[in-house]
């Protein structure tokens, strides 16, 4: 009756029928090292603020007269620093896990994907000039170069989170630290070569820059070679072609005294031209990959896999 409470027992499952379950039961998360943990984000919040400083305008004038780029490009450099730390003390302290592999290939995909592409896309801006239609160059423009740019970006991010989740699969993170070669160009190889050209550009277009005049000159074109280079690193990370773990192979064993000698030369060459020895180093690395694989090729009765 209206009105009235049924009293109609509840009709549940028939005693010996299985339940479904509502949904799948969550694995439980590992324990993560703090301080490795610690290195990882700040290499991601390293990424991020590079980010946020290639939006300043083009009078910013950061600490020590720097300007918006190479505030950006040194906070890239810092996070590099930072990821080829973590890993080492995340085995020091035994704390390498699953999880801590994915946040640092999160934090990579931001540090040495978005944050080169958006500082490529920040130095063409000021290369083109107010044609671009806005302040960092995009597909929105009536602007035939705009658009090349910022797919070449996008191409260039694409192509550094599928270096990243290959090397997930194809690496155990237990044996992080003992492979001496990677398949394709690394993400922080391929942003070194950006951030290099672009800190190199950044100094010679400095006021206060002495060097000749031809070096001024040079400084001209590094906008409309950035972007190539940028596509270049973008098929190289995403290829087969092997190239030398440098941390593993020559800095975790013993080497010859002529090593070392070149290694504090290289060093001394940092420190007085910084920039130009950036990009050489990195630029290097880059070519190191393709032209190995070539020599490997032209032997004869060598197979290249």
């Amino acid at each position: 009756m209206d009105g009235m409470a049924s009293t109609e027992p509840n009709i549940g499952p028939h005693e010996g029928t299985e339940v479904p379950p509502v949904g799948r039961r969550r694995r439980r998360l590992p324990s993560l090292g703090v301080l490795p943990t610690l290195l990882t984000l700040g290499n991601l919040v390293a990424g991020f603020s590079a980010i946020h400083f290639c939006t300043k305008p083009s009078d910013f004038n950061g600490p020590w007269g720097w300007s918006a780029l190479t505030v950006a490009g040194s906070l890239v450099l810092l996070g590099m620093f930072l990821d080829s730390i973590d890993g080492s003390v995340a085995r020091l302290t035994r704390s390498v896990s699953d999880l801590g592999g994915q946040i640092d290939s999160l934090a990579d995909l931001v540090a040495f994907g978005v944050a080169p592409a958006f500082m490529m896309l920040r130095i063409a801006t000021e290369a083109l000039g107010p044609a671009v239609g806005g302040p960092i160059v995009g597909p929105e423009a009536d602007h035939g170069a705009s658009k090349i740019l910022w797919g070449i970006a996008a191409v260039y991010l694409c192509c550094t989170a599928l270096r990243l989740a290959r090397f997930n699969i194809e690496t155990d993170s237990g044996t992080l630290g003992d492979h001496l070669t990677f398949r394709g160009l690394p993400s922080p190889g391929a942003a070194g070569a950006i951030i290099g050209l672009i800190l190199l550009h950044e100094q010679l277009t400095d006021r206060g820059f002495a060097g000749p005049d031809w070096c001024v000159q040079a400084a001209g074109w590094l906008p409309m070679l950035i972007p190539a280079i940028t596509l270049l690193c973008a098929l190289s990370m995403v290829s087969a072609i092997p190239y030398q773990h440098t941390v593993n192979r020559y800095l975790r064993v013993q080497r010859s005294f002529a090593w070392m000698a070149w290694l504090v030369v290289v060093v001394f060459l940092a420190i007085w031209w910084f920039q130009a020895t950036l990009v050489t180093v990195f630029v290097l690395y880059a070519i190191s990959g393709p032209a190995t694989w070539l020599l490997r090729l032209a032997r004869p009765g060598t197979s290249v896999a």
